[in-house]
């Protein structure tokens, strides 16, 4: 990394993030197998959720916890707690990533969806449709700001080689930095946020479905039923 961080800035961040999932599908509920009374699972339920101490400080009233819990884990905590292997992580600490505008969000998870999903389930020639969800999320921290070196290190910017960028996540992570802002590798002008600490991550709200339709060698992608938002030729993943 020789000198790189010697030149690395600042940027001072209180804004919305778009983090972009995978729609969840409500699950069995996980005290059904206990009792047949739907009354005694939300006893259940109520009793957990007493027992189990929140990971944040919620300033709501409690009627609206659960389901501001449910936000919560699911835009913010689960790559915390399901960690992976990604650009700045080789899978032993937990990164969260938010883009900075729609298009950067859905180019960068559409890339992940068939280069790290269909294609190595051999589904790339197949017509495929997947549901996500679009959630914008409050940070609010001081992050290391890399675009202004992007030019002088193109390595930050290798399409699957993540060697240097590892390295990069293994230092900050190391000194608890909260995080850092890049210039997104699968679209062009877009900024990604790779968050490293939680705590600097709140108020989590759901903005909209997306459904993304791979035919052929095109990605469309709808905000709305039958109303196409946006077009991506996979073709760009490999140039």
């Amino acid at each position: 990394m020789d000198n790189l961080f010697s030149h690395i800035t600042v940027a001072d961040i209180h804004q919305d993030l778009l983090r972009n999932i995978v729609a969840l599908s409500e699950s069995e509920d996980s005290f059904n197998d206990l009792s047949s009374n739907p009354e005694e699972w939300l006893v259940a339920h109520q009793l957990e959720s007493d027992s189990r101490p929140l990971p944040y400080q919620s300033y709501t009233p409690e009627i609206h916890r659960p389901f501001e819990d449910a936000l919560w884990f699911k835009a913010i905590n689960w790559p915390f707690k399901n960690r992976q292997a990604s650009r700045f992580s080789d899978g032993s600490f937990g990164v969260w990533y938010g883009s900075d505008r729609l298009e950067t969000s859905v180019h960068e998870s559409a890339y992940h969806w068939v280069r790290g999903l269909l294609y190595d389930a051999g589904f790339e020639h197949e017509e495929v449709t997947i549901e996500r969800t679009l959630y914008a999320v409050a940070c609010d921290a001081v992050l290391l700001d890399f675009c202004p070196v992007a030019a002088n290190y193109p390595t930050l910017f290798h399409k699957t080689d993540y060697t240097f960028t590892h390295s990069i996540g293994a230092r900050i992570h190391r000194e608890g930095h909260p995080g850092l802002l890049t210039l997104s590798v699968r679209h062009q002008g877009g900024i990604n946020y790779a968050v490293l600490n939680p705590n600097v991550l709140s108020n989590p709200r759901q903005q909209s479905q997306l459904s993304y339709m791979l035919h052929g060698k095109t990605i469309t992608v709808e905000e709305h039923p039958g109303m196409p938002c946006m077009e991506i030729a996979i073709d760009t993943f490999w140039s």
